[in-house]
């Protein structure tokens, strides 16, 4: 259940959102949602290898700059939506008339980036609470499936207004990919700036 709710944070919705934009299938946006989960729990656990297991000590100013990256990555990926959504009209396409390319490479690296926010204080909160190396291993990978499982939840509801089956509106399509591209911008912003101010 941790997992779960840990997908609906609004750093990941605003990501996912931003990233089911390029979609007009839901089962593609479902796939991203897969996808991230996969890449965000793929950081988690490294880290929790090496936290865990290895015995490495990561000091805390370092996921400081961890959290920081994940704004700037929110950033760009606002940034790189909004340039998209414009050199489309620009050439007189349809808002998503051509969906993205069939992989999902985007929304893994996006979760690999993710996977490091927050990932500190939760490695070191399973260090305390749990006895094993073990323990604390399971621990993570079940965190991983609830955070893939809410993910393809929030990626499918995310997608409905930019599926063709839902609505064929240019213009709403393109006002909600302007403003959740927008807010992806607002928030990389804030996270940067909170990560940074006192490091």
């Amino acid at each position: 259940m941790v997992g779960f709710t840990h997908a609906f944070e609004a750093d990941h919705l605003l990501a996912v959102s931003s990233m089911v934009t390029r979609r007009n299938s839901i089962k593609s946006s479902l796939k991203d949602g897969i996808y991230w989960g996969l890449g965000h729990s793929s950081t988690i656990l490294a880290i929790g290898l090496l936290m865990i297991v290895a015995k490495v000590a990561i000091a805390e100013a370092t996921f400081g700059y961890f959290e920081a990256t994940v704004g700037l990555m929110l950033i760009l990926l606002g940034t790189h939506r909004i340039w998209k959504t414009w050199k489309h009209e620009q050439h007189h396409h349809k808002a998503h008339q051509e969906e993205a390319p069939h992989h999902h490479r985007l929304a893994y690296g996006v979760g690999l980036v993710h996977g490091l926010a927050g990932s500190g204080t939760l490695v070191l909160l399973v260090m305390t609470e749990l006895k094993s190396s073990l323990q604390g291993i399971v621990y993570l990978l079940i965190f991983g499936l609830g955070s893939i499982a809410g993910m393809l939840l929030a990626s499918g509801v995310f997608s409905l207004p930019f599926s063709q089956k839902f609505t064929n509106a240019r213009q709403i399509r393109g006002a909600l990919t302007l403003a959740s591209s927008l807010f992806c911008i607002v928030l990389g912003c804030k996270v940067m700036w909170e990560n940074l101010r006192g490091l």
